[in-house]
């Protein structure tokens, strides 16, 4: 991904890593707008970080996402950089009663919220130079976290979206990146202390290094012992079955 010149849409950016890569990003010179449901979050961000903007948006709202899209594209007409980084983390019993409350928050706000917040900008970024959509899956992707099943379930189900989504559009001029941190100090899981969790600006110095690469999968080195469970070659493999899906089924 290209570093600098940008006009970037960073979901989830009040805190944590969306903060991080927000800053990382604001310091290079590109234009952030962050965006969240926490006004005051939001409001401490930019204060920080001044010609840093901010628009409220709760993802799981598909109308607040309209509107959030509709703003972008009418106030920032040169936003070619989409990150979906907004997600929550709750431990549950999937052992026993799962909450129904708990099940249907964190699905909506992890897997359809990010892919409703792409498909109501897609169609501009695909008129944008160096255009990107980014999602922030996470290690649990590719081995799952058992107290926390569900959202492991979320980021496996974006980890496929991810590849879906970049195959279809590998012949537009949109690349389609997935950003997989292991475990980092955040406020995830009340994390902020945990000596194994891996300090939140060291995450984000090393993703920026990768970031500025032709990767497509935004790894650090702690995160790779995750990924490479899920076995060889998986691109080829899913690029290859997908080739021969649209000989049989044509393109969508």
């Amino acid at each position: 991904m290209k570093l600098t010149g940008n006009t970037i849409f960073i979901t989830g950016g009040g805190s944590g890593i969306g903060r991080g890569l927000a800053e990382s990003l604001h310091k290079l010179g590109n234009k952030v707008i962050i965006a969240g449901r926490r006004r005051s979050h939001l409001n401490a961000v930019i204060a920080a970080n001044p010609g840093m903007e901010a628009i409220e948006l709760d993802i799981a709202d598909p109308l607040s996402i309209e509107h959030v899209a509709k703003t972008l594209i009418a106030n920032y007409p040169e936003l070619n950089v989409l990150i979906n980084n907004a997600g929550i983390m709750q431990a549950d019993t999937v052992a026993g009663k799962v909450d129904d409350a708990l099940l249907t928050s964190t699905i909506t706000t992890n897997l359809i919220g990010p892919i409703r917040m792409t498909s109501a900008l897609i169609e501009h970024l695909k008129t944008r130079k160096n255009a990107v959509v980014a999602y922030t899956s996470s290690v649990l992707a590719f081995v799952p976290l058992a107290v926390t099943g569900i959202y492991s379930s979320t980021k496996a189900a974006l980890h496929s979206y991810v590849l879906s989504q970049r195959f279809m559009l590998r012949n537009t001029g949109v690349r389609v990146l997935e950003i997989a941190p292991p475990w980092v100090r955040t406020e995830l899981m009340n994390s902020q202390e945990a000596e194994q969790a891996m300090p939140l600006d060291q995450f984000i110095v090393e993703t920026m290094k990768v970031l500025g690469t032709d990767a497509d999968e935004i790894l650090v080195d702690a995160a790779k012992q995750f990924r490479s469970n899920v076995g060889p070659n998986e691109h080829g493999f899913v690029n290859g079955f997908n080739e021969q899906a649209l000989a049989i089924f044509g393109s969508a």
